[in-house]
């Protein structure tokens, strides 16, 4: 007998008395097109009221520490589960936190360490950078030091007489002293010098020489130019130097590698520590990959069921189509699709059971080839009694599906209803938005643009970049594919855009959602309204904002007052003085084409885009959110309350009406629904047409169908990528061979 949990009256946001059945320890897949009420249902219902009910079982005191989730706004959510929340969100954890400690994986190598590394350094304790038992204690685990960089302080193509050593902030005698020590040929190159000279001319210390100064020999003790350095600047307080010695020092300390330990950040008891050769920090600065089958080799007998915990892991993050990223790669420079499979990983090894795992977009910067993969994580996961709930757009993620809801039929008010709910065989013959979508996909374009020109990139080598020179066709549409870790990210955003640095980019990285953000102070429309309020009534442009001089005073602006209830929630009501206007009354008397700000606040883009026909600027940046598709939102809506969609077509409208020539755009199809991306098609159709070049990082195939000219990097990620597997237009790439992408493009 299937059990539910079951929903009944659910209002929050957009939704309009929502009741739905999930069936438990099922994947049940949530779709609907962007803002239609999914995230409102499963995070802000469902998650919200999983964990507030989970709090509530700590004890006071604890709860005070704990994260506050109010009560959804719904009448029932019966027999719920535990929920475990893996989301977008970045993992952070700075310098201290990597992959294999966000996994637990690492701990499990220390473990391997401690029982078969010979010499062994102790316990597993003694192999973990983040204790002081086995950290290095000259970097404290960091594997870095704030210090110079000998590159900033010589010129290699000089001999010392010609002036090679150029530290800014030496005094006459301490730049000199390397000319007068009488160590080195002082007509010799830099570029010449051996690494005994280099060495010494660099990092040389306590060496007693005799120099002539004025007229007469003193005796000196000589120190390499980054001993010197760090003598006086860095293993003391800077800030006990004077303010123009400071000034001078400061632009050239830099984190660089740590001399002890080599940036390996460990001991050298744990460094000498070996297992068939390798030491714990060259293992975990593989590729996983990699790592996968020299730990598959180990073969001593007590360390069997250690080194079978470590495969069955190990195999879990190449599965989940991660195998480039290594145990050592700092979480903060992991994208958020692979900061999510990161943390999915960890839940695959979690022994509990009857969970309620939630994701949002698991298939975020996944290629299609590794779709299934996830799937079949995502199959594993149900399959050990938990109940699995998915927000998706992807087709192949949809269709793995044990149940579908489809919500909608369109977004904001338009949304916020339930529009199937079933398989998806029957999805497809139900007529929604997204039934017909399914059913349908973009054709290949075979007339494509002409080039104006081209803007080349020369030799590129960063990260796992193999030397790789590429054109990109200037006035055209190019779309950058490849499988996760390619290289995309590295040639466009690392490489391209430090040759490029005027292009505009529209990327990842979250829009700032605080309950004073709204789409009008997001895209700039507030200061054009503000202005034009303030001359309209020749008072101060301040008072028509609600985080200034015009605020209400009883609630800051915000428009509620929170009542503190001691040890309870606090309680959430609209503001008595203000009516939740978030306006001084004497403000709202000021009108402007016959309305006050608060009225213009309530409007949606669509009515405000009438009202000020007139007012050219106003209107160029309301048509942008127009055009994105967000006609619906009102202006004065907290960013908050967006959804993932909306956020990501809200940045591309306030990037739209700056005047630029080159847009560089970052899987911008993140959050869109089927029928939202042929939106985001005809936006960049026009850019291009009002020729602007627009270059797009993407996985979705319906974008890399309708490009003009598409880069195609692999031919897999890491160091098996790096490489330009294809160039040409999307009918050419459809018949290349050798291209992954190109056969899934010929799939569909």
């Amino acid at each position: 007998m299937t059990e539910f949990i079951t929903i009944r009256g659910a209002r929050e946001n957009n939704l309009k008395d929502v009741t739905l059945q999930i069936p438990k320890r099922k994947l049940t897949i949530f779709t609907g097109v962007s803002g239609s009420g999914k995230s409102s249902i499963v995070f802000d219902t469902l998650a919200t009221e999983a964990q507030r009910q989970l709090y509530e079982n700590f004890s006071l005191f604890i709860r005070n520490f704990l994260p506050k989730y109010p009560q959804p706004d719904a009448d029932a959510i019966e027999n719920l589960n535990m929920a475990v929340i893996v989301d977008q969100k970045r993992l952070g954890g700075g310098s201290h936190s990597t992959v294999g400690t966000a996994t637990d994986i690492y701990g499990v190598l220390r473990l391997l360490f401690s029982r078969v590394g010979e010499p062994s350094a102790g316990g597993a304790i003694a192999y973990s950078f983040n204790d002081p038992r086995g950290a290095c204690p000259d970097c404290g685990g960091l594997g870095k030091k704030v210090g110079v960089v000998s590159d900033d302080f010589l010129d290699m193509s000089k001999s010392l007489n010609e002036g090679a050593v150029q530290v800014p902030f030496f005094g006459e005698w301490e730049a000199q002293a390397y000319t007068l020590s009488g160590f080195f040929d002082n007509d010799k190159k830099l570029r010449k010098f051996t690494k005994d000279e280099m060495e010494l001319l660099l990092h040389g210390k306590d060496r007693k020489f005799k120099a002539r100064f004025g007229g007469k020999d003193i005796n000196l003790t000589y120190a390499g130019i980054l001993e010197r350095i760090e003598r006086s600047y860095i293993r003391r307080d800077i800030k006990t130097l004077s303010e123009r010695t400071q000034k001078a020092v400061m632009p050239y300390l830099k984190p660089r590698e740590c001399p002890s330990c080599k940036g390996a950040r460990l001991s050298q008891a744990a460094l000498a520590s070996r297992i068939d050769g390798h030491n714990i920090a060259e293992m975990s600065s593989m590729e996983i990959g990699e790592l996968l089958q020299v730990v598959r080799a180990i073969t001593t007998p007590k360390a069997g069921p250690i080194v079978q915990a470590l495969v069955e892991r190990l195999q879990n993050i190449v599965d989940i189509g991660l195998p480039y990223l290594s145990l050592d790669r700092e979480t903060d420079t992991l994208s958020g699709g692979e900061s999510q499979r990161v943390r999915m990983v960890k839940h695959l090894g979690s022994s509990l059971v009857d969970v309620m795992y939630i994701f949002d977009e698991p298939s975020v910067g996944l290629h299609p080839r590794d779709v299934h993969r996830l799937n079949e994580l995502l199959g594993r996961l149900r399959d050990k009694g938990n109940t699995v709930i998915v927000v998706e757009h992807d087709p192949a993620v949809i269709e793995a599906a044990d149940h579908i809801v489809d919500v909608g039929p369109g977004a904001g008010s338009g949304g916020g209803t339930i529009t199937f709910e079933g398989s998806y065989e029957k999805l497809l013959e139900s007529g929604t938005l997204t039934g017909r979508h399914l059913k349908q996909a973009l054709p290949i374009k075979e007339r494509v643009r002409k080039p104006g020109g081209q803007l080349r990139i020369k030799n590129a080598r960063a990260n796992n970049l193999k030397d790789i020179t590429v054109d990109i066709p200037k006035g055209v549409l190019t779309a950058i594919t490849g499988v996760a870790g390619s290289g995309k990210s590295t040639l466009i955003n690392d490489v391209f855009l430090a040759q490029h640095p005027d292009s505009i980019v529209i990327d990842q990285s979250a829009v700032g959602t605080s309950t004073r953000s709204n789409p009008a102070t997001y895209t700039g429309v507030m200061d054009d309204l503000r202005k034009a309020f303030a001359s309209a009534n020749k008072v101060d442009a301040g008072l028509f904002s609600f985080n200034s001089k015009g605020a209400c005073e009883a609630c800051n602006g915000s428009g509620v007052v929170y009542t503190d209830l001691a040890f309870l929630d606090a309680f959430k009501s609209p503001c008595e003085v203000c009516q939740g206007r978030r306006f001084k009354e004497e403000v709202l008397v000021y009108k402007l084409d016959g309305k006050s700000i608060s009225d213009v606040l309530a409007m949606t883009v669509a009515e405000a885009v009438q009202l000020f026909s007139k007012r050219k600027e106003i209107v160029r940046k309301l048509k942008a959110m127009h055009d994105v598709g967000l006609a619906y939102l009102t202006l004065g809506q907290p960013l908050s309350t967006l959804s993932g969609g909306e956020c990501q077509r809200l940045k591309l409208a306030s990037e739209l009406h700056k005047d630029g020539s080159l847009y560089v755009m970052d899987e911008p199809t993140t959050g869109l629904h089927m029928s939202d991306i042929a939106h985001l098609l005809a936006i960049i159709d026009r850019l291009v047409d009002g020729g602007n070049s627009v270059i797009v990082i993407e996985h979705n195939l319906d974008v890399i169908r309708s490009a003009d000219w598409i880069i195609d990097l692999g031919p897999e990620g890491g160091s098996k990528g790096g490489e330009v597997v294809f160039e040409g237009t999307p009918l050419e790439l459809s018949k290349a061979k050798t291209s992954l992408t190109g056969r899934y493009l010929r799939a569909q």
